[in-house]
């Protein structure tokens, strides 16, 4: 029998209840076992068996645990990291990695001084929407891609009383959405040469931006624009992708976080399934269509599991999140200055991300 992998989850707030905590149990060998949460009576109400501490240092250092996942606050990402790598646990961080480039460094040094696992959870690389176009793309569909865009939008009006939108470090759309967009854009493109970037707070009372609009350079003419607002109730595609050989659009974007949402179990029946057909323009402009893949971000930490036995590779190795966290923080720069940004990694760090989307 293959031993339990014993997980602490830091956090029990809208991530780690609608994300890891059903994602965990719904992957064979892995058992929640510890969470930190300063309200014990709603992590029993939806988990009633496990141990619930109010600090978060205690469960991220916990002999009772092998792998700690962090979904807190932004800001606390890179603390409560440090203390589960020193004390000799397994890390996986929600996104964004670390609130700077200088923090992502840090913890990568100390993953690999201790030899301990250290991934982000880019989720999103695992949605039915994201599946559908990049395989059209592989399959050349387009041809050779040159323009990406990428929007992920909601229509929330009202400011809501969350660190997410309080102004505080690593709080904004930029830094709750960005992360996502980043991280498709450079498995479709690589590394950017440059970065533009605008934000704004559009919403009344807004304290932290909830508009950005961000243009990556990628060189030879291909550009990405990334894009994600709080006041968009509707009318944007979620995926425009042009190339030499044609146009892909896909409208709708992936349901598993709706589905979360109404209380589906990972992995019950219609799970992932995305009923939005992707739309192919050819050359001569006729319009056909192909079925959206089916999404499933199960697939995360199965490999992480996998990756922990010895019998698999780190999903989101930490050079692909200290690369999402150069552009991210490339982009606040942009927009704070009004002048273009370059990621902030060396070549040592550019020849390890192209390696590692090459193994």
């Amino acid at each position: 029998m293959r031993v339990m992998i014993r997980v602490g989850l830091i956090g029990y707030g809208y991530a780690a209840r609608t994300f890891h905590a059903p994602l965990l149990a719904s992957v064979p060998g892995m058992a929640l076992t510890l969470v930190a949460s300063s309200d014990a009576a709603k992590v029993h109400a939806d988990l009633p068996n496990v141990t619930v501490a109010a600090d978060p240092l205690a469960v991220a250092t916990s002999d009772a645990i092998d792998l700690v996942v962090i979904a807190s606050p932004n800001a606390s990402h890179a603390p409560l990291a440090i203390a589960a790598l020193r004390a000799g646990r397994h890390v996986v961080v929600d996104k964004p990695f670390t609130l700077d480039t200088a923090e992502a460094r840090d913890l990568i040094g100390l993953a690999n001084a201790r030899d301990r696992l250290l991934s982000v959870f880019h989720n999103r690389r695992w949605d039915s929407d994201w599946l559908t176009v990049s395989r059209a793309i592989r399959e050349g569909v387009v041809g050779r891609p040159v323009h990406l865009e990428s929007h992920i939008d909601r229509f929330r009006p009202a400011v809501r009383v969350r660190w997410r939108e309080d102004g505080s470090p690593g709080s904004g759309i930029w830094y709750d959405l960005g992360p996502h967009l980043v991280d498709q854009a450079i498995l479709l493109f690589g590394l950017p040469e440059r970065v533009q970037a605008s934000m704004a707070r559009q919403r009344e009372s807004a304290l932290a931006d909830d508009w950005a609009h961000v243009v990556l350079d990628h060189g030879d003419g291909r550009r990405a624009v990334l894009h994600a607002a709080m006041l968009v109730a509707g009318g944007s595609p979620r995926f425009v992708v042009h190339g030499d050989g044609g146009t892909i659009v896909k409208n709708r974007p992936d349901r598993q976080e709706a589905q979360l949402l109404s209380g589906i179990r990972p992995g019950t029946d219609g799970w992932g399934v995305n009923d939005d057909p992707l739309r192919l323009f050819d050359r001569e402009g006729n319009v056909t269509t192909r079925p959206a893949e089916a999404g499933d971000q199960r697939c995360y930490y199965a490999a992480i599991a996998a990756a922990l036995r010895g019998e698999g590779a780190n999903p989101v190795p930490p050079v692909q999140a200290l690369a999402v966290m150069a552009v991210v923080e490339a982009a606040a720069i942009a927009a704070a200055t009004g002048q273009v940004a370059v990621p902030d990694l060396t070549d040592h760090e550019r020849m390890r991300l192209i390696a590692s989307y090459r193994a």
